[in-house]
């Protein structure tokens, strides 16, 4: 029988009754949780060890939150859950776009951020390849490292957050055919779409921006009429 996996999991949180309370619930849980006080801290451990998912205080003394999301996805890629107090759309949408996972208010009472842990680290352990998917995936002069996390466009390696990976492996995996934006939040961001909800189109702006186009200045990533995107193979 196989061993069941303990998840390892970084609490950045700098109120101390907070903290406690939000990590002993989670080792209640059965997570093996580690917290640490200030943005400072929570970059170097996330860095430095093997942790399944960072859940990360928007303001925290030295680097914030979003400094410490946007540091971390130049280097790494975890499933990340930002918590706020200040509660701003634009907060959210800011979290979002540069690699956030999740994005919760606080308070947060501890069954709820559970239950979105267990939901992205799911999403994160069924990522990990089939026997039979290809990796590396090669498509149209993009090459996608499904275990190393890594892209390369032309030869160059490209930067991408932890959603654009997924969206992007999403629609390479169906090369040709329409993908629908439901879809891609279910599955890429682990959300359902909601109505005004522009966050996979954001994240397709940037994957856009990222890949560049072919040659002959077509898209890699077409736009379709019924909301959805589709990655185009070359003509």
């Amino acid at each position: 029988m196989e061993e069941a996996i303990v998840h390892r999991i970084l609490l950045a949180e700098d109120d101390d009754e907070l903290a406690a309370l939000l990590a002993e619930y989670l080792r209640l849980e059965g997570y093996d949780c580690e917290a640490v006080r200030d943005g400072d801290a929570a970059l170097a451990r996330a860095l430095a060890e093997d942790f399944h998912a960072l859940v990360l205080d928007v303001m925290m003394p030295g680097l914030n939150g979003f400094e410490v999301l946007r540091r971390l996805r130049a280097r790494k890629d975890m499933p990340v859950i930002m918590l706020t107090a200040r509660g701003e759309d634009m907060d959210r949408v800011v979290g979002l776009e540069i690699g956030a996972d999740e994005y919760l208010p606080k308070p947060c009472h501890p069954r709820v951020l559970a239950a979105h842990l267990r939901a992205v680290l799911r999403r994160s352990d069924s990522a990990a390849p089939r026997g039979t998917a290809p990796d590396p995936l090669e498509l149209g002069g993009v090459r996608l490292h499904r275990r190393a996390h890594r892209v390369n466009v032309d030869g160059r390696e490209v930067e991408l957050t932890g959603a654009e990976f997924r969206l992007l492996e999403i629609l390479m995996d169906a090369a040709g055919q329409a993908v629908a934006k439901e879809v891609l939040s279910e599955r890429g961001l682990n959300r359902r779409l909601l109505a005004y909800d522009r966050s996979v189109d954001m994240h397709i702006s940037n994957l856009r921006r990222k890949l560049g186009g072919y040659p002959d200045g077509a898209p890699r990533i077409r736009t379709l009429r019924n909301g959805g995107y589709l990655f185009a193979a070359p003509a």
